[in-house]
């Protein structure tokens, strides 16, 4: 029956093509149409054509050359350069032949692609291949260099599998007349963030994380949930309370598609890896291997920000900017031609940071919305972020004068480069060392400089000044460079992970640093209970460090300070303010992501201001929405 609907599909696409097309295949890319062409002319001159099929089916279709007509690689290569400016600085250029794409990678796209796309389309008419750009990283990073050979690699197998994908979401659906959501974690908890959607064409998992601490899963030995029933999953954020858990469901069977933003993807790996490595270290078992890691990248397909793209037969996702870390995303689900339309807004930040934009209101529909509450209770009013960043600035400003070092324990990801970001702004002079996996962090926010706000993005595309190059900013990559740092005598900043104290190299600099008046740490986030990050704020004075088999207590008498308001999380007023800037008032409000007394609180916050529904459901509950 599904071939039967794609043939049909397809005969219908070719019989509006001209008649010297010459198409040698036609299949899907995901929920994309592709063509395949032998005719050169049309290659290059076809685009108004295609116009008029989108505008006819209206699906995305893409042309593309068959590979038989494409130039040689080598030739290729030499007239790409010849054709580009020296000036867009091209690092690379490897091929897919199997989809007909050159890519190239470079320091300045821009100029790749030339005014109104003059550069790309002369590329492709030389050469017959269909130029792809992407941005060479600012900081040389191995996670993204890994990344884009495995990709380049399985060119093959990717473009079997987005095919079989297509056909699945061009199955066909007969009616969708409910629509049932069950909460299998993250549900009056923070930890193991997991929704599965369900309508009678669809089963889609929102998010798949790890519980922090305690390593627990999502309930994935319900009855609703059948790993081999399942079409889709979608991740809304890179960190490991959300995407955790996602390398598993690949080693245990799930073949189909995990949708996310390209940083997500990107943060996914480096985080899911260092996850792996930190059980490894421990002598503990590991949930999944590298293997489960590789597999959900090749099993991964990128959406932009804005983009809509049907991922099962009767639901079309589109994700937004939700304003959390980089590329972090809400979900949005349009369900069975307009039946219902779900928002999921995963982490959210409704308030200008120093690197991204507020929480996207641009979506016209959204009966259910299901929203994080972590400063979800009346007492949960955040500092203004200006006073925020300017407590940070003085504190390291005071620290410096006295010849002291700051240590600043960090989240690899969006929150050490929020302090890069606020310090290099401030004219900070000092230099600023980053521990443990801050600096590949790093690296893959600056190879996406267009998921930053719009003052970073002039400052970066515009006026060439990218503030995570600056010269203060120096790697430690060893034990060997930690000691000279700490035997300096010059004032500095530490920027190490972990955040809480719980592990990395931040828990070997507190040591170092305790027993100095003139040193401070500053915590910049979130200290989770019974974490050392919590102890040394309400006050230890001794610190247990082990050293030759042998326990020794250290003084901790350097400044501790606690700057509030750098999170990227919404604080009680940022989430009211959000609801009530809908465009309309939703049928309902389930609130999620949050302790048990934070949820039900916000929940009847939301009723009080919305009059509609709101649930605050616990693990396990079922939820129909329609």
């Amino acid at each position: 029956m599904v071939e039967e609907k794609t043939t049909e599909l397809f005969e219908r696409v070719k019989n509006n093509l001209p008649s010297d097309a010459n198409i040698s295949d036609i299949r899907f890319e995901g929920s994309e149409i592709v063509l395949y062409t032998k005719n050169s002319d049309f290659f290059i001159k076809g685009t108004d054509t295609i116009k008029k099929l989108v505008g006819t089916f209206k699906k995305r279709i893409i042309l593309r050359p068959d590979p038989s007509i494409c130039k040689d690689m080598e030739q290729t290569k030499k007239t790409i350069k010849k054709i580009v400016p020296k000036e867009a600085g091209i690092k690379d250029i490897t091929y897919e032949p199997e989809f007909g794409k050159v890519v190239i990678e470079a320091d300045k796209p821009g100029l790749v692609i030339g005014k109104r796309g003059e550069t790309l389309n002369k590329i492709k008419a030389e050469t017959l291949w269909l130029p792809s750009i992407t941005r060479a990283p600012a900081i040389p990073s191995e996670t993204i260099k890994i990344l884009r050979g495995l990709i380049h690699k399985d060119s093959k197998f990717r473009k079997e599998f987005l095919h079989k994908v297509g056909k699945n979401i061009h199955s066909g659906w007969k009616k969708t007349d409910w629509i049932r959501m069950t909460a299998l974690g993250g549900f009056r908890e923070v930890g193991r963030s997991c929704i599965l959607i369900q309508t009678p064409e669809s089963r889609v998992l929102l998010d798949c994380g790890l519980k922090p601490g305690s390593n627990e899963f999502p309930y994935l030995t319900v009855p609703e949930f059948d790993i081999n029933e399942l079409d889709a999953i979608v991740i809304a954020h890179a960190h490991m309370d959300h995407a955790g858990i996602a390398p598993f469901l690949f080693e245990h069977g799930y073949d189909g598609p995990l949708y996310c933003t390209y940083p997500t993807r990107d943060q996914m790996v480096l985080l899911c890896m260092d996850y792996v490595q930190l059980m490894q270290k421990e002598g503990k078992t590991a949930p999944y291997s590298t293997k489960g890691i590789k597999e959900a990248v090749r099993h991964t397909i990128c959406l932009e920000y804005g983009e809509v793209s049907d991922i099962t037969p009767d639901i079309r996702l589109t994700l937004l900017n939700s304003g959390h870390i980089l590329g972090s995303a809400m979900a949005h689900l349009h369900i069975g031609e307009g039946l219902h339309n779900v928002l999921y807004t995963s982490d959210m930040k409704f308030d200008k940071t120093a690197l991204y934009e507020p929480t996207s209101l641009n979506f016209s529909r959204a009966e259910t919305i299901i929203i994080e509450s972590t400063y979800g209770s009346s007492s949960d009013i955040l500092p203004k972020r200006s006073e925020a960043e300017a407590k940070l600035v003085q504190v390291c400003k005071d620290t410096m004068k006295k010849k002291g070092k700051v240590l600043i324990p960090s989240f690899a990801i969006e929150r050490s480069q929020d302090v890069m970001v606020i310090l290099e702004r401030a004219g900070f002079k000092n230099t600023i060392y980053l521990d443990g996996m801050v600096w590949d962090a790093t690296a893959i926010t600056s190879t996406y400089p267009e998921y930053l706000n719009r003052d970073l993005q002039k400052l970066i595309l515009q006026q060439g000044h990218n503030p995570f190059t600056s010269k203060i900013f120096k790697r430690i990559g060893s034990m060997e460079e930690r000691k000279k740092v700490l035997e300096s005598k010059e004032p500095c900043v530490i920027v190490a992970t972990s955040g809480m104290l719980v592990g990395g190299p931040s828990v070997w600099w507190l040591h170092q640093l305790a027993e100095e008046k003139k040193n401070s740490i500053v915590f910049i986030g979130w200290q989770g209970e019974g974490t050392m990050g919590r102890r040394i704020q309400r006050g230890w004075k001794e610190l247990p460090v082990e050293e030759k088999g042998r326990t020794r207590m250290v003084p901790v008498n350097l400044g501790v300070h606690t700057v509030d308001g750098l999170s990227g999380h919404s604080d009680i007023n940022q989430l009211q303010n959000y609801v009530a800037r809908l465009k309309q008032i939703p049928e309902r409000v389930i609130v999620n992501h949050g302790e048990s007394n934070k949820c039900t609180e916000l929940a009847r916050t939301l009723h009080k201001l919305l009059r509609c529904e709101t649930l605050a459901p616990k693990n396990l509950e079922t939820i129909r929405l329609k």
